[in-house]
Formats: structure tokens, C-alpha cells, sequence
């Protein structure tokens, strides 16, 4: 038997390695664009950026260092100059297929970086496998604009899964439904109506604000958002603002808030303020043919009779006064059970005793 050569034995000591096979290998040196390894084999093996991460213009001297150990794929045995090709991010999504398997048989709760903003959806990558995320189950609301989401971390479970199509679906929608659903339960235990609390404004309508009470929503009614009146809600309130409400009623799951707190009541101390005899300043805030509305204060309302802007004759209120206007005018009447209020710029000019009579009279025409 004859002897072997010294390239022989040489050659002999280095294992052998066959396409498709797993190595395990030590960085010795690194580029920006390629990687190689140590594998114990008569030739390095050489990782390039595309074999690494599907993520462009990566400097893989920012990610991997000399003396790092790291398992790749063969893909050639020799390239044609004596290198092995290897692949890192093959492996990676060969074990990320796996990793998703599981988390698709026991629902366990994902949580991954949204790589890429995608037409109808998100993307987003565990070790290199690729999840997609439909717009409709990004959310539990429509969500216009899901470039937000870009390089977000979410949470996730996998809805379906099928490697062979190309088809692994992502779900964020039920979890937030399920933690919505913990919230909600939470809060209905432990509000009780009269309860004051604070929240952030959700959304604003013609007709009210909704408000989020951290696990449910609760509507602030256009009625019930001042003492005073209110003509546009969206002229009060911005999306996010936080308020401070209290809870009217609750029925069901639904919540009725209020902002008109009893120790804010205009009409708490209205019987002294607004006596008969007293002079007050207002603001002309609406008018109609037969008198001016005036805003005495937030919630308090008082009618000027046409009869009493004047005392010459006064046909339209509109004639004399302007919405806006600042007026000076003495109380002639007041009902505190109606909330009524009458008064008379006449009666800074003539004698009271006509003015009552006028009054008098208006008071039995309305």
C-alpha cells in the first residue's frame, strides 16, 4: 500500500460537505457586503449581503463581527474559485417557517418591527420569514393611513398558515378586541353613575363628543357638554384632548357623560343675582320678530320683549340691536321653576310702572 502524500493527508483531515447541508462556522473577516467563515472545510465559506438579509444596502459591519460564530446553508460546494457559497437568511427563514408553525398550532402572541408598508397590508419579518397583515386585521377601527405603523413593534398571532403558497397571515385585530373586551369588563365594575372621571376625546360628531374612558366610550351629548349653549362641538373639543366628565347614566354598555357639574349650575344662586329690579349686562346672543335672547351668563338666557328694546316704536329687533351687541337692561321678571327671565331697556329710560304693565301684558300674550 503506498504512502500518502502530504496535500492527501491534508485533504483528508478536512471534512467533507455536500449542497443543502448545515454548517457551523467563525467569522474571520468581514465587509460590507460579504462575509466569511471559517468552517472547518479546505475552502472558506462566503455569505454575500443578499444571502444574508432581504433588507437592502445593509453594512454587514454594523451586524456581525470577527470571532462571531453563525450557522449557514451550503448552496455550492465551489463557486468556480474554490469558495463555498453559503446562505444565512434561507436558514434563518427555514427555521423562522418552523418557529411560525408552532406559534400558528398553540396561537401564541407574536411580536415583530413592521418592515414594510404594503399595499392592503403590513409586512413583517421573524427570522427571515415573512408575515402579512391585512389592513382589515391591522385594527379594531378603519385605519386610513398605515404608513404609521412603518418600523413599529405590534403584536400579532398567526391566523393561517401555509408555507407552500407562500400564505402565513397575521391577526392584531382580535387581540386588540380581547384586551378591549378585559378593559371594558374592568370598567363596568367599578363606575357607578355620578362618578367623575377623566378620558380623551375619540371622535366628534354634529351631535356629541365620544369620549374614551380606558375600556369603553361614553357619549357627551351636544346638551350636556355646557351650561351654556353650545352650537359646534368641533369648535370645543380636538381628538386627544383630555376632559373631565361625569357619568349621567349607563344602560347596558352603553355610558351617558355630562360636563355640566351641579356646583357649576348658573342657576344655583340665579334668584339673587337676577332679582327683579336688578340691572345687569348681557350679550345679544340670538333674535326673532318678537324680542332678543340674551346671555347673562354660560346658561342663562333672558328675553328682551321687542316692546321693551325702545321707547320709540321698535317693529324688528334686528332694526336696533346686532348679535354680539353688549346691552344694559333691568330685570322685569323672573321664574326660577321655568327659567325665565324678562327684561327691559325701556325701564332704564321711563318710569317702572309702565314698564311692568308692558310686562305684564307680554307675559299673557306669550
Amino acid at each position: 500500500m503506498s504512502e500518502m502524500s502530504f496535500e492527501q493527508m491534508l485533504e483528508e483531515s478536512f471534512k467533507t460537505i455536500r449542497n443543502g447541508e448545515v454548517v457551523e462556522g467563525t467569522v474571520i473577516d468581514v465587509k460590507p457586503d460579504e462575509i466569511i467563515l471559517n468552517i472547518g472545510y479546505k475552502s472558506d465559506g462566503i455569505i454575500t449581503r443578499n444571502e444574508y438579509t432581504n433588507e437592502p444596502n445593509v453594512d454587514l459591519t454594523t451586524v456581525i463581527s470577527v470571532g462571531d460564530t453563525m450557522e449557514a446553508k451550503v448552496l455550492k460546494v465551489n463557486d468556480g474559485e474554490g469558495q463555498v457559497m453559503l446562505t444565512y437568511k434561507r436558514l434563518a427563514a427555514e427555521k423562522g417557517s418552523k418557529r411560525l408553525e408552532e406559534a400558528f398550532n398553540t396561537q401564541e402572541v407574536l411580536t415583530a418591527k413592521v418592515a414594510q408598508v404594503l399595499e392592503g397590508g403590513l409586512g413583517v419579518v421573524i427570522d427571515e420569514a415573512r408575515i402579512f397583515i391585512p389592513a382589515s386585521l391591522v385594527s379594531d377601527t378603519y385605519e386610513k393611513d398605515l404608513g404609521k405603523y412603518k418600523d413599529q413593534e405590534i403584536e400579532f398571532v398567526i391566523t393561517e398558515f401555509n408555507p407552500r403558497r407562500r400564505r402565513i397571515i397575521g391577526d392584531r385585530k382580535q387581540l386588540l378586541l380581547a384586551k378591549k373586551a378585559e378593559l371594558q369588563k374592568a370598567l363596568f365594575e367599578r363606575i357607578n353613575i355620578g362618578d367623575v372621571l377623566e378620558g380623551s376625546v375619540k371622535n366628534v360628531t354634529d351631535f356629541g363628543a365620544f369620549i374614551d374612558l380606558g375600556g369603553a366610550d361614553g357619549l357627551l351629548h351636544i346638551s350636556e357638554m355646557s351650561w351654556g349653549r353650545v352650537e359646534n362641538p368641533r369648535k370645543v373639543f380636538k381628538v386627544g384632548e383630555v376632559v373631565r366628565v361625569f357619568i349621567k347614566d349607563i344602560h347596558d354598555n352603553k355610558i351617558a357623560l355630562s360636563m355640566k357639574f351641579e356646583d357649576e349650575n348658573p342657576w344655583k344662586d340665579a334668584a339673587s343675582k337676577y332679582a327683579v329690579g336688578n340691572i345687569v349686562e348681557g350679550v345679544v346672543a340670538r333674535m326673532t320678530d318678537f324680542g332678543a335672547f340674551v346671555e347673562l351668563a354660560p346658561g342663562v338666557d333672558a328675553l328682551l320683549h321687542v316692546s321693551q328694546i325702545s321707547k320709540e316704536h321698535v317693529e324688528k329687533p334686528a332694526d336696533v340691536l346686532n348679535i354680539g351687541q353688549e346691552i344694559k337692561a333691568k330685570i322685569v321678571d323672573f321664574n326660577e321653576e321655568d327659567k325665565k327671565i324678562s327684561l327691559s331697556m325701556k325701564a332704564l329710560l321711563v318710569p317702572s310702572e309702565d314698564v311692568q304693565e308692558d310686562a305684564a301684558e307680554e307675559s299673557v300674550e306669550e
